[in-house]
């Protein structure tokens, strides 16, 4: 059974010190570990983090960056360094909470989906390259990690696929550097989750587990029975983790477009969908 765990955008957002009273409901649950959302590291004690973990008997392997509209790799000059600070502080943070591993969308701004001509994406693969081989080198130096996460094209037109992920981490070329792949953004942009799974192999070391429409995993149409196997086949080590959105959480809601219920509630689909995930 793979190490299984629930992002907290699905109960809370921004996430704040008051949000650590959810850590003792996911452990009741049956969680492994909780993936912290963290909007606003300065916000928030990492010591108080700390101990509610361990209050809770809660593990927590990885922290998901909130790349809102003016952190953005691609961007100005001014969003490119408001984008290296914030995801710095958050590596300070992690290695205070003992986290390991920085994920999601990290080269630029959610949202940020245009036609760009290729001799642009060129020159913005090529800023962005440099800046996540400093952000790469910046976690390795506290034996951290960072994912790189492909969104769907309605998302980002920079890394839709398991394919362009692996093409900018080859660029930054430093083993810090891992992926981090997602069944709702592959469900768009994949043929065959599998064969992305596969294709990702060792570098794979999160996948965020949803249903095709954000709900339940296992309550739709993936083919869960093969990513199960391709998980198998590159003998995979990482977590599994439920990423979903409800219209209650009106701050994530808006940015994940999520206009109605998905599921009957937010606690059905991380019971349900661990009880799922651990048939996987």
């Amino acid at each position: 059974m793979y190490t299984i765990g629930i992002n907290t955008f699905l109960f809370t957002s921004p996430f704040t010190n008051e949000s650590v009273k959810w850590f003792s409901k996911f452990a009741e649950w049956g969680f492994d570990t909780v993936e912290i959302g963290l909007e606003e590291p300065w916000n928030v004690d990492p010591q108080l983090v700390k101990q509610a973990l361990a209050d809770a008997g809660l593990g927590c392997k990885t922290v998901c960056a909130a790349m809102g509209p003016d952190r953005d790799f691609r961007g100005d000059e001014e969003q490119q360094q408001t984008s290296m600070t914030y995801l710095k502080a958050l590596l300070d943070f992690m290695e205070i909470i003992g986290a390991e591993m920085l994920v999601g969308p990290l080269y630029s701004s959610v949202g940020r989906a245009e036609a760009t001509p290729k001799e642009v994406y060129k020159e913005q693969e090529k800023t962005v390259v440099g800046h996540l081989k400093e952000l790469a080198a910046y976690a390795a130096d506290k034996g951290l990690k960072i994912a790189l996460e492909p969104l769907n094209r309605f998302e980002t037109d920079f890394i839709n696929t398991c394919d362009q992920a692996i093409h900018l981490a080859d660029l930054v070329d430093n083993d810090a550097v891992r992926l981090h792949l997602d069944t709702f953004h592959m469900n768009i942009e994949e043929k065959f989750q599998a064969d992305a799974i596969r294709k990702a192999g060792s570098r794979l070391e999160l996948l965020h587990s949803c249903g095709c429409d954000r709900g339940i995993p296992g309550n739709d149409h993936i083919d869960w029975i093969s990513i199960g196997q391709a998980l198998k086949d590159i003998d995979f080590k990482g977590q599994l983790v439920i990423e979903s959105f409800t219209p209650e959480v009106k701050a994530i809601a808006k940015a994940a477009a999520i206009w109605r219920d998905i599921e009957a509630s937010g606690e059905d689909i991380a019971v349900k969908g661990l009880a799922f995930l651990k048939t996987v």
